[in-house]
């Protein structure tokens, strides 16, 4: 049966905002109305949504469940705790995430460094996740059963065990030795079985977390050939043997500064590219200097259209007590998002849900933000505006729904627009500047007014 198409008639516009130096978040602030504008003036600011292109179909919006936010969350009291299940996973009580992401072995946002064998053990028969089973697994379930039992899971490994690698070391880069690249292949596919087994379904993972740097931390470097050569001669032929050819397997999972480069090595070879789903991408190639690199994300999706593009980890680097409320914080969420979706993403991962008043633990003293807080001090959580800005898309959007052509008359507004499978329409509007902007929302010849207060997000529903 064809949808019907899109029509403005009898529907009303409610307005959510977020703004700064107001008590608005997420709040209820306007029901509006649609009236005719046939031709906008030069002078009218307008954002443009346009039912008739529709692109991608969202897969999810959500953030990972790392040993440390685990850890913080066992810390946390039971009322405290249902709190943030909530907050993170209702769609009516909180912002709705339907995605997840979790570590394979440590990762820096762990207490300590650890794998589930045996070092030196390349037949991996003292392979078990019994370290999972005390924080993470029962987090990992608690919050898919408060999401009403489905989240789209996948899984990430940051360093093979030290004996696999050329440095012989968790830490500090090094690659995987030639003669591993089986047992290591192997591993992610009892790992899966693993997780599996305690039903938690795994719905797809990514070769490598970062492959390209070299950290204090766990960390493991693959070129473009070597990620190439691991995916289609080990892992994707080792995961369709073993059953699990239906997980999905994302490349790169590092930032947008080098992404196309990593595209056209494996995307170009028939052989590895039909392991692969898609690429994964972060957002922290702006260490060295320069602004978000928005428009490669867009390049690689013109250039490989039936790659997925799913944006895998960001968070605000370090961590400072006193800027929690820092509103540029959540800006930067909220420019990624709309620029990211705007260039094909199909869905959208934040880093650690949850990190302590320390912004860890972190086992080598990386500490940053996290969207929620938990101080371990006196038990309370604390809302950055991060959360917020999240939410704007997360609590609204929700998975399966499609992007729908969306643009601004003006530099001071960023927005993009999904439709759900439902047939509402979600459009988000930042305002980027200091002033006031009184904008028009137009949809062929109907068109509604709409006032959005200055460094402000704003969510319409209709």
């Amino acid at each position: 049966m064809e949808s019907k198409p899109f029509s403005t008639k009898d529907r009303m516009v409610v307005v959510y905002t977020t703004a700064e130096n107001s008590s608005l978040r997420l709040s209820k602030t306007d029901n509006l109305k649609f009236k005719e504008l046939k031709q906008p003036t030069e002078k009218q600011v307008c954002v443009f949504v346009n039912p008739l292109k529709t692109f991608q179909t969202l897969l999810g919006i959500g953030g990972a469940i790392s040993d440390a936010s685990a850890e913080v969350f066992a810390k946390l009291s039971k009322e405290k705790q249902q709190e943030l299940l909530n907050a993170y996973y209702s769609s009516d009580k909180g912002i709705g995430y339907s995605l997840m992401r979790t570590n394979i072995n440590s990762c820096d946002f762990s207490s300590d460094r650890y794998t589930y064998i045996k070092e030196g053990d390349k037949s991996l028969k003292t392979f078990n996740i019994d370290h999972d089973r005390k924080y993470r697994i029962p987090m990992i379930k608690r919050a898919t059963a408060t999401a009403g039992g489905k989240m789209t899971l996948y899984v990430s490994p940051w360093s093979a065990p030290a004996f696999m690698k050329s440095n012989n070391d968790l830490l500090q880069g090094g690659s995987l030795l030639a003669e591993y690249y089986q047992p290591w292949a192997n591993y992610y596919s009892k790992f899966i079985k693993a997780y599996e087994k305690e039903g938690i379904p795994i719905w797809g993972l990514t070769l490598q977390n970062e492959p390209m740097a070299i950290q204090r931390w766990e960390s493991c470097i693959y070129t473009a050939e070597e990620e190439r050569d691991f995916l289609k001669n080990y892992l994707g032929p080792t995961l369709a043997k073993e059953g699990l050819g239906d997980k999905k397997i994302i490349v790169w999972d590092h930032n947008r500064d080098l992404m196309n480069q990593r595209a056209d090595v494996i995307f170009s070879d028939p052989d590895a590219s039909k392991y692969a789903w898609g690429l994964g991408f972060h957002w922290y190639e702006t260490w060295a200097g320069g602004k978000p690199m928005f428009e490669n994300v867009g390049k690689v999706h013109e250039a490989y259209p039936s790659k997925n593009l799913i944006f895998t980890e960001g968070c605000v680097e370090k961590f400072d007590a006193s800027k929690y409320q820092f509103w540029a914080n959540g800006v930067r969420y909220g420019t990624s998002m709309i620029n990211d979706f705007n260039n094909g993403t199909v869905a959208w991962t934040d880093w650690n849900i949850l990190l302590d008043e320390n912004g860890g633990p972190n086992h080598v003293g990386n500490f940053c933000f996290a969207p929620v807080h938990g101080d371990t001090k006196t038990g309370e959580l604390i809302y950055t505006p991060s959360y917020y800005y999240i939410g704007h898309f997360s609590k609204f959007i929700r998975p399966n729904a499609k992007r729908v052509s969306t643009v601004v008359s003006r530099d001071s507004l960023l927005s993009t627009s999904f439709i759900n499978s439902n047939g509402k329409m979600v459009t988000v509007v930042m305002n980027q500047s200091n002033e006031k902007v009184v904008y028009n929302l137009c949809i062929g010849t109907q068109a509604t007014e709409v006032s959005i207060l200055p460094n402000a997000i704003q969510t319409l529903v209709y």
